[in-house]
């Protein structure tokens, strides 16, 4: 599960920061300094927003994990991270459209608007470690329940978690790759 929140963190972050950087360039129609202002609060809101969206799902979900049988098949982490990032392309190209057009009017918000959702996936997904390291499993949903791109892990379509113990697999808790 925490593979997948953490598949877009990396895409987004990059899109932002680029998008940020060539959104200083125009001057905008409130300035540099105004931008970057709004951009930092749009940044911090973004980072401490994300993390919070679906939080009770993700906990009754994974209070309610069964433990994974032996017939059942894990997906790569690679598989995974490939799946969502070709499912999600075009939104992220869209996302990064209007980053760089939002420059404009105002310089780097939208960049950084974009990297806080980045960082706010990559923290869901830190969190999501936590709870692995602490009950010591890995938390799993089926493939076919995130739909044709990868999708949300806890979406509508996602009725149940698995859990198996940390070893199986190649990601480590919170999502990251096993070294």
């Amino acid at each position: 599960m925490a593979v997948v929140q953490r598949a877009g963190a990396a895409p987004l972050w990059w899109l932002g920061v680029v998008a940020a950087g060539a959104g200083l360039v125009p001057e905008g129609l409130t300035g540099r300094r105004i931008g970057v202002l709004v951009g930092a609060l749009l940044f911090l809101l973004a980072a401490a927003v994300v993390p919070l969206v679906r939080g009770g799902r993700a906990a009754a979900l994974a209070a309610e994990a069964e433990r994974a049988a032996r017939s059942d098949i894990l997906q790569a982490r690679s598989v995974t991270v490939r799946n969502w990032r070709r499912g999600h392309r075009w939104w992220l190209l869209l996302a990064f459209a209007a980053a760089l057009g939002s420059a404009f009017a105002l310089p780097a918000a939208g960049g950084m608007a974009l990297a806080g959702w980045g960082t706010g996936l990559w923290l869901r997904a830190r969190g999501t470690g936590r709870v692995e390291e602490a009950r010591e499993v890995l938390l799993w949903t089926a493939a076919d329940a995130l739909g044709r791109g990868a999708g949300d892990p806890l979406g509508a379509r996602t009725t149940r978690l698995w859990t198996t113990g940390t070893e199986a697999g190649d990601a480590a808790p919170g999502g990251g790759r096993r070294r």
